[in-house]
């Protein structure tokens, strides 16, 4: 199962994470030095929600800014009735 989010596609992507170390020059330093990067990887907030999806109910993995967006409908929850007593 991908972590890819069933309205908007939003999917793991790739990136870097710089480290860095120093003053900045707006501080009074001499200015920060990178002294690493290395590889990350920037995963969406991936949900899963049960969704009205074509007229039917299922269960879709959707991000949280979809849900934010309401591109999802939600299906109505059941009103259970009390069960009728069988008279005898």
């Amino acid at each position: 199962m991908s972590r890819v989010c069933y309205f908007t596609g939003r999917r793991t992507i790739s990136g870097k994470s710089i480290s860095r170390r120093g003053k900045a020059k707006r501080l009074g330093g001499v200015g920060k030095k990178v002294t690493g990067v290395t590889k990350r990887k920037f995963k969406p907030n991936i949900q899963k929600v049960r969704a009205v999806v074509d007229g039917k109910v299922c269960r879709v993995r959707v991000s949280a800014k979809a849900i934010r967006m309401g591109l999802i409908v939600k299906p109505v929850k059941r009103n259970y009735q009390p069960a009728e007593k069988a008279a005898s």
